[in-house]
């Protein structure tokens, strides 16, 4: 079908727009070079990308958009880009979405059978019934696929597309219509998921879920409206003359190792989240990543074996009680430790066969040795014998005392459950609590609790994430003890005042790439500098592998400008921006302290080796040099100061001053008329 045809008539006149044409092709030469994050030239195949993304409108969606688009409707398409490998065409729609150019016309073209990832959260407009018969007709080799926000999309469209793609590995349909349908359908035709997002379907009850974990989930007990649903839908399916007949037979639980489903529907009754949830750890073995609601009450029933709490919910739904789920995995535990132990005894046999022979050797070699040389053998042979026998006793109770989930990544905590998570996953690198402000029966403070709570997994823990409406200080001895080997670090609602230790909290974390604080400004002004300011740049501490900083203070729509009341942050500040020279994003929004002659100071540090290292003779980067992204909304910056920013990086796309009061509006269109980065002003 000569889909393009019309457009290559068209270029006869090509002569005519030669100039203009030129002109055009200049200015995209030069914006190319800066989409390479590592400002190397872009490799030609990136090249060749960019051009199909800049002349995606006007070339190749013109000629089907304005003769195909409305009139047919094609199961399958002739078109360019089926001749493409699949990763091409991957990051070609990755292009288009990043840039806001995808359209309707666009997308019917890049829907190629050699897809498999879409990711569509970017636009979800875009996402209708009629485009998702396209997905389900064209693609049905997709491993991935997300279409999170698309909330136009009924239960039935979702649950018959689903159907069509088997070979889904991953699945994101967080804030859609998604339903107790649809998780029918995933669990029966999408056997092979890994992961699945349904976080803020708001009309997925807890007990929803529960099909994820095999079992007998679609019988008419369970649903009573099955002959009006929309999974009778899936009947007209090519794939099952009755699919519906299979929803009856056990199935499985899903190879699922990450779920995320926080912030989703009602259940029946109150404790209808904690009992789903608990049901889910002890029915999918494969879990490593998990946000479930009543998660940490979950976990503290399980390692309570407090079972009979979750009875009425289970007889309801017409599952097995926790207690037998309880026993199963346990039996099943208890079988995997069994082989290791094996595995463990016949590894330390051999070991010992080869201590043997390597001391017969020295006893043949060397039999003229004296005693003290015989007895420090023999005290050798005795500590590899007991090394093995203390693996075999480690093993043993591992298996024997308690049940040991896999979880690594856990999110939706609260302080009181992290005692008995503890105790359930050894493993954790990755947590998200969020700690309201109270105390527990015992007395004990709330960051008592969380310092307690994350000792279990000090030195590990990679990841941490806190909600906390209290003082940002309250937090400094549970950092102290995580703080060591995190990489990345959030704090959202804290509290600060002109004396908060935020200088320690750096300390306490020196291996951060992330960093995202969230705090409330302080209530009163400071009356005089700290301290910490007459101290020397190089006794601060500093983030040298810091990439990600944002430092975001609330204010009130009423104040066009922050009130100044915490000064010695800007100490802070150069201390971070001066010993980050890996910065990539910068977001400082509306601080309570002057910011331009911060980064006054940091510029004019140029190359200066405030941190030098032992043995180092060359000029480490300079400061804000790698920055791409800037965020620097309700502050005093300067427009001079951020042109000063924009020579000094090369890799710079976007700068955000809106609300800045040091800005007019002819300096800001000055940059912006001039100047290829983005500059967003209000």
């Amino acid at each position: 079908m000569p889909l393009f045809r019309a457009v290559l008539s068209q270029h006869g006149g090509a002569k005519a727009r030669a100039g203009k044409r030129k002109v055009r092709k200049m200015k995209w030469m030069g914006s190319c070079r800066q989409t390479e994050e590592d400002g190397s030239i872009p490799s030609l195949t990136r090249l060749c990308l960019l051009s199909l993304a800049d002349n995606m409108k006007e070339v190749w969606v013109k000629d089907y958009a304005d003769k195909y688009l409305d009139q047919y409707s094609f199961s399958y398409i002739m078109g360019p880009f089926n001749l493409l490998p699949g990763d091409l065409v991957e990051e070609l729609t990755r292009l288009l979405c990043t840039r806001k150019q995808l359209s309707r016309a666009a997308l019917h073209l890049l829907l190629v059978p050699q897809l498999r990832n879409l990711s569509l959260e970017r636009c979800p407009g875009l996402v209708t019934s009629a485009l998702c018969s396209h997905i389900a007709a064209r693609c049905q080799g997709l491993w991935s696929m997300d279409l999170s926000g698309a909330q136009q999309l009924p239960s039935k469209v979702l649950s018959e597309t689903l159907w069509c793609l088997p070979a889904l590995r991953s699945l994101s349909l967080a804030g859609m219509t998604c339903d107790r349908c649809v998780v029918r359908t995933i669990a029966h035709r999408c056997r092979l998921l890994h992961h699945l997002d349904v976080s803020r379907c708001h009309f997925l009850s807890p007990a929803a879920l529960l099909p994820l974990a095999g079992g007998a989930f679609c019988s008419s007990s369970a649903s009573p409206s099955s002959s009006s649903s929309p999974c009778t839908s899936t009947s007209k399916s090519p794939i099952s003359s009755d699919p519906s007949s299979s929803f009856s037979a056990p199935l499985s639980p899903l190879p699922l190792r990450s779920l995320l489903a926080l912030d989703t529907g009602f259940g029946e009754q109150e404790g209808d989240p904690v009992a789903a949830a608990a049901y889910l750890l002890l029915s999918l073995p494969s879990l490593q990543t998990v946000a479930l609601d009543g998660l940490s009450q979950a976990c503290c029933i399980i390692d309570r074996k407090e079972f009979s709490q979750t009875d009425e919910f289970t007889d309801r739904e017409g599952v097995p009680r926790l207690r037998e789920v309880w026993r199963e995995m346990k039996l099943r535990q208890g079988t995997d430790s069994w082989r290791n132990k094996r595995e463990a005894a016949a590894t330390d046999e051999e070991y010992d066969e080869e201590e043997d022979e390597e001391e017969g050797i020295m006893w043949e070699g060397y039999g003229g040795e004296n005693e003290e040389d015989a007895s420090r053998d023999e005290e050798t042979s005795c500590s590899v014998s007991q090394k093995g026998k203390r693996r075999k006793r480690v093993l043993s109770q591992s298996g024997d005392e308690s049940l040991i989930l896999n979880l690594k990544d856990v999110k939706g905590l609260t302080c009181d459950g992290l005692n008995s998570l503890g105790r359930l996953c050894p493993d954790i690198c990755s947590i998200s609590v969020n700690a309201d402000d109270h105390e527990d029966t015992r007395g004990r403070n709330l960051h008592s609790l969380l310092a307690a709570g994350l000792q279990t997994w000090s030195g590990q823990l990679q990841s941490l994430s806190i909600h906390f409406p209290g003082p940002l200080v309250a937090l400094l001895p549970a950092l102290q003890v995580a703080g060591s080997s995190l990489v990345s670090l959030t704090l959202e609602g804290v509290k600060t005042s002109p004396h908060t230790p935020l200088l320690e909290v750096i300390g306490a974390c020196p291996r951060l790439r992330d960093l995202l604080i969230s705090a409330e400004p302080p209530t009163f002004p400071q009356e005089e500098e700290d301290e910490v300011n007459q101290h020397n740049d190089r006794d601060l501490p500093r983030l040298p592998k810091l990439c990600s900083l944002t430092l975001n203070f609330s204010y009130t729509h009423s104040q066009m400008k922050p009130v100044m009341s915490w000064m010695s942050l800007k100490t802070v500040l150069r201390c971070l921006l001066s010993g980050s020279p890996l910065l990539e994003k910068l977001s400082l929004v509306s601080l309570p302290c002057p910011l331009n002659c911060v980064l006054q100071d940091v510029l004019r540090m140029g190359g200066l080796n405030l941190y030098p290292s032992a043995g180092s003779t060359d000029l480490p980067p300079m400061p804000l040099g790698r920055v791409q992204h800037i965020d620097l909304l309700r502050t005093d910056v300067e427009m001079t100061t951020v042109g000063n920013i924009m020579q000094r990086s090369k890799r710079l796309e976007f700068v955000d001053v809106s609300y800045c009061w040091q800005i007019s509006q002819f300096e800001w269109l000055h940059y912006e008329t001039f100047s290829n980065i983005q500059v967003v002003w209000k």
